[in-house]
C-alpha cells in the first residue's frame, strides 16, 4: 500500500495522463498518455496485505494491457498504410469500428465489460471511484473524435444499455450494482456522443459528481452490501435517506440532476429519428431504477433492527449526517435545474 505521499504523486501522474491523451493531437501521443495513466494507477490499486486488491490489479493490468497493444497496432498498421492519420482524419470508414474496439475494452463497454465486475469488487472506495469517472474519461474521449452513426455503434450502446440493466438485477453487493450502473451510463455516453457535439462531456461530468457523491456517502455509511442497509439505528437512518437519494438521482429519477442528461440526450434522439432506441434504452432505465427503488423500499419498510454491541456505534455520526447532506444536496439541484429549464422555453 502507497503512503500517503505517494500517493499524490501517483495521483498526480494519473491525472497528467489523462491530459496528455485528451490533449494530444496524434494516437501515438494519446497512446503513451494512456499508459501513463495505466501505471499510475495500478499502484494505486495493488495492496500486499490484500489477496483481493492484488488481484484485482492483476487482472485490470492484463486486460488494459491487452487494449493498449491492440490499439498501438492498429495505430501503427493504419498510419503505414495511410498517409495522414490522426485524431481528427480517420481514413476508411472502417477505421473508427476498429480503433474504438480497444477503447470500448478499456471503458468497460458491453460486451467488453467481462472484466470489469470482478475488477471492482477487489478495489476500495476511492479506486472503484477512480475507476467509473477518471479513468473513463481518456477512452472516452478519444473514442469522441470517431465516433459515428453506423450499426457497430448503435449495437454497442444497445448491449451496454441492456447488460447495465439486467446485470443489476439480483445483485446484493453494492460495488457489483454500481459497477452495472456504470456500464448503462456509458451507453448513454456513447449515444450522447453520436447526437450531439459537446453533450457527452455534460454527462460525463453530472455522472461523476453524482457517482463521487453515492460512493461517499456509502464510504461514510460503511456499507459493502444491500442487508447492511437495514442493519441501521435511528441515527443512521438520515444518512441512509441521503445514500438512496443519490442513488436514484443516478439512476435517473426526476426531479433529480440525474435526470436532466438522459432528458436531453432523449430529445437530440427524437430529431436525429432514433426514436426505437430511445424507446429500449428508457425501457433499461427503467429496469435499473426498479432495484434501486427495491433496495430503498426494503430498506425503509422492513423493521430495522440493531444488536446491543452496536448501539454505541453512531453516537457521533453528527459530522456524517451533515456530510451526507452536503453531498446529496447535489442530486436535489435536478429540480430547481429542471424548473428552470421548463420556465425558459
Amino acid at each position: 500500500m502507497p503512503s500517503n505521499s505517494t500517493k499524490i504523486l501517483l495521483l498526480i501522474t494519473l491525472v497528467s495522463g489523462m491530459l496528455v491523451s485528451v490533449s494530444s493531437n496524434s494516437w501515438i501521443g494519446a497512446w503513451m498518455g494512456l499508459e501513463v495513466n495505466l501505471m499510475s494507477f495500478i499502484p494505486l490499486m495493488s495492496n500486499i496485505k490484500n489477496m483481493y486488491n492484488t488481484e484485482a490489479s492483476l487482472k485490470y493490468f492484463i486486460v488494459q494491457v491487452l487494449a493498449s497493444a491492440t490499439l498501438l497496432f492498429m495505430v501503427v498498421m493504419k498510419t503505414v498504410t495511410e498517409d495522414l492519420f490522426t485524431l481528427t482524419n480517420v481514413g476508411t470508414p472502417y477505421t473508427p469500428m476498429i480503433v474504438c474496439t480497444p477503447l470500448l475494452l478499456k471503458s468497460g463497454a458491453a460486451p467488453f465489460h467481462w472484466w470489469f465486475p470482478g475488477v471492482m469488487e477487489g478495489l476500495s472506495w476511492e479506486n472503484c471511484g477512480l475507476l467509473m469517472t477518471i479513468q473513463k474519461a481518456a477512452p472516452m474521449m478519444l473514442m469522441s473524435y470517431l465516433i459515428e452513426i453506423n450499426p457497430f455503434m448503435l449495437m454497442i450502446i444497445l448491449a451496454s444499455t441492456i447488460v447495465g440493466a439486467i446485470g443489476g438485477l439480483n445483485q446484493t453487493s453494492m460495488r457489483k450494482i454500481l459497477t452495472y450502473s456504470s456500464i448503462n451510463h456509458t451507453g448513454w455516453m456513447l449515444m450522447a456522443m453520436i447526437t450531439g457535439d459537446n453533450m457527452w462531456t455534460m454527462y460525463f461530468v453530472i455522472y461523476s459528481t453524482l457517482v463521487l457523491t453515492v460512493l461517499s456517502v456509502i464510504k461514510l455509511s460503511s456499507v459493502s452490501f444491500i442487508n447492511q442497509t437495514m442493519m441501521t439505528n435511528k441515527e443512521a437512518k438520515l444518512m441512509k435517506f441521503m445514500m438512496f437519494t443519490s442513488l436514484l438521482s443516478l439512476g435517473g429519477l426526476p426531479p433529480f440532476l440525474g435526470f436532466l442528461p438522459k432528458w436531453f440526450i432523449i430529445q437530440a434522439m427524437t430529431m436525429n429519428k432514433l426514436m426505437p432506441m430511445a424507446t429500449m434504452m428508457v425501457i433499461m432505465s427503467l429496469i435499473t431504477l426498479y432495484y434501486y427503488l427495491k433496495i430503498s423500499y426494503s430498506s425503509f419498510m422492513i423493521l430495522n433492527t440493531e444488536p446491543k454491541w452496536n448501539s454505541q456505534s453512531h453516537k457521533n455520526s453528527t459530522t456524517k449526517n451533515v456530510s451526507a447532506m452536503i453531498l446529496s444536496s447535489i442530486s436535489l439541484t435536478g429540480a430547481v435545474l429542471c424548473t428552470i429549464i421548463i420556465g425558459t422555453n
